[in-house]
This record gives C-alpha cells, sequence and structure tokens, in this order.
C-alpha cells in the first residue's frame, strides 16, 4: 500500500507540482468543488452551472478552429441539436438524463458528419458561411414542424437532472471535468497514445503540406467534426436538462459568437483557454446585472474588456499568463 501511495504521490509531482500551469488549473477545479461549501445561493449555483455547460461547448469550438483551422461559424447547431433531441425524447418517450445526453450527443456528432462531407470541401471565409447557414436551415425545419417541435414556444416540462440544485452542480461540473481532460488529449500533440492532435495541427498550419505528405486531411477533418459535435451535443443537453426548457435560442448566431469571444478572450487552441475566457467573463456579465447602475452598461464592459486584451494579450489571457510563469520567472 505505500509503494502504491509513493507511485501516486511520484505521477502527481512529476506531471502537475513540476509544472505551474497544471497547479493553478487544479487548485481552480478544487475551487469549482468547494462553492457549495460555503453558499447555497441558487443564483451564484445556476451561474456557475451554465459557466461550466459554455465551457464545454467554447472548448468544443476550439478544437475545430483552435486546432484545426476550420472556422466554425454555426456550432451553436450541435448545441441546439443535443438540447432538442434530449428534450425531445425526454418529454415524448419519458427517457432519463443519463440516456438522452449520449444520445443528443451522438445525434450531434450524425449531424456534424452530414455537414462536415460536404462544407470541409471548402476552406476560410467560404467554409464560414456555409456552416452560418446550418442553424437557420435547422430553424427554419424547427418552426415548420411546430406540432412536434414546439415552434417558437420551444420546449417545455424536461426532467430535471437532480432534484437538489447543489447536486445538480456537481454533476455537470464532474461531467465538465471529464470532457475537458478528454479535449485535452485528444488535441494534445505530445500525446504518446494518441497522434491525432500532431495531425491537427499540422493540417491547421499548413493543409497542402501535410496531405502532401500522406496525411488523408478529410478524414481527420471530418473526425475533429464529430469530436466537436459531440462535445457541443454534451453541453446542449446538459442546458436542456437543467434549464428544463429548449427553443430556437439554442440555436441563435450569438450563441457561437459567446463561445467564440470567450476562446479568443483566454486563448485559442488551447481548451483550458476557452474554459479560462468563460469563468472569467460570464460571472462578471451576470454579476454586473445585480447593480442598475451599471447592469445597462455590462456588454460595453465586456467589449471594452476584449479589446484591451487583443491589443497587450493578443494569445489570450491564459497563454500570457502561463508564459509569464512558465518561462519569464
Amino acid at each position: 500500500m505505500r509503494g502504491y501511495l509513493y507511485w501516486i504521490y511520484q505521477i502527481f509531482m512529476r506531471e502537475f507540482a513540476a509544472i505551474p500551469g497544471r497547479v493553478i488549473a487544479l487548485l481552480f477545479f478544487v475551487a469549482l468543488f468547494l462553492i457549495p461549501v460555503f453558499t447555497t445561493n441558487p443564483y451564484i449555483l445556476r451561474i456557475f452551472t451554465l459557466a461550466s455547460i459554455l465551457a464545454i461547448f467554447s472548448a468544443s469550438w476550439d478544437i475545430l478552429d483552435g486546432f484545426t483551422g476550420q472556422t466554425n461559424l454555426g456550432h451553436a447547431l450541435f448545441f441546439g441539436v443535443g438540447s432538442y433531441t434530449v428534450a425531445l425524447l425526454n418529454v415524448n418517450f419519458g427517457l432519463p438524463s443519463y440516456v438522452t445526453i449520449p444520445l443528443g450527443a451522438v445525434a450531434a456528432v450524425l449531424v456534424g458528419l452530414i455537414v462536415g462531407i460536404p462544407a470541409l470541401r471548402l476552406r476560410g471565409f467560404y467554409l464560414a458561411l456555409v456552416t452560418l447557414a446550418f442553424p437557420i436551415i435547422l430553424t427554419g425545419i424547427i418552426f415548420f414542424f411546430a406540432d412536434f417541435t414546439g415552434g417558437e414556444q420551444g420546449i417545455t416540462g424536461v426532467r430535471r437532472l437532480a432534484v437538489s440544485r447543489t447536486v445538480c452542480y456537481y454533476i455537470i461540473l464532474l461531467v465538465m471535468v471529464v470532457c475537458l481532460f478528454a479535449m485535452y488529449k485528444f488535441t494534445d500533440a505530445e500525446s504518446k497514445w494518441l497522434r491525432v492532435g500532431v495531425i491537427l495541427h499540422a493540417i491547421r498550419e499548413d493543409e497542402i503540406t501535410a496531405r502532401a505528405s500522406g496525411i488523408n486531411t478529410m478524414l481527420y477533418k471530418l473526425i475533429a467534426f464529430a469530436v466537436s459535435g459531440f462535445f457541443g451535443g454534451v453541453a446542449g443537453g446538459l442546458y436542456a436538462v437543467f434549464m428544463r426548457t429548449v427553443g430556437p435560442s439554442t440555436l441563435e448566431l450569438s450563441l457561437t459568437f459567446q463561445a467564440i469571444l470567450y476562446t479568443i478572450f483566454g486563448g485559442v487552441g488551447t481548451i483550458y483557454g476557452a474554459v479560462t475566457g468563460v469563468y472569467l467573463l460570464y460571472p462578471l456579465i451576470e454579476f454586473l446585472n445585480l447593480f442598475p447602475v451599471v447592469s445597462e452598461l455590462r456588454f460595453i464592459f465586456f467589449a471594452l474588456i476584449l479589446i484591451f486584451i487583443l491589443l497587450f494579450m493578443p494569445e489570450g489571457i491564459s497563454r500570457w499568463v502561463r508564459d509569464k510563469i512558465e518561462i519569464t520567472c
């Protein structure tokens, strides 16, 4: 037993304690787990629960754009497919959340593949325009089949993920940690077990050279689309069971832009940058809404913060802090 504990201690010291950035990440997640210990205020738990969902969604967008270089302006499509699938299966068939959320993620993967096959033949600005059209198309389908999808009113009455708001917070937080770890390992260019990450980096830097070296770039871009869609669907499913209502707002362009802004603020192509951006900006904007004096100006503050980061930390605040700690110091 003592030898086993010593082995765990060695792994911890080598993989975490030796790298300041990972120590900060560990302390950050410990702080998130301790929030319900210090407060059970429903409003605070709601903010941080939604932040966890947005962190999964933003990081899933980062897989496509930050690591693969495929600009996706219609990423809300995956979120909407996941949320609507969960809501329809839950309300109409009574399936529990632990069944509907994986099914919603799989539905988002299938949609990602259907969208990706024609869309990924394009690049750059044209790809962005094509991906932008798909959420609009799905919104039109939802309005057309209003008797089944609820139309503009959406779907209500989705079963709760858990009776207690605190239990719900912990479940979503644990799912977020697992999803972020999976996305980080999937995109890790230095991984010894999974070599997809380094190929995605090669496609992002120079797709023509990657194809000339024998890499099936179309296949790996489809894999990136599918994985991004899967985790986007997970985020949409969690949103459906947490909010207990789903509507066309889950497909709005503004949702995709939120993910893009959070990721740019934290650092594109890092996974942890998206998480940093969400947990710094989303609670800040929500808490400012509590004060009538500044509530109307909160989006101006949001824009000024983004401009400041883009001017002085163009690679994102998380990369700037990491470089200061791990390189400069």
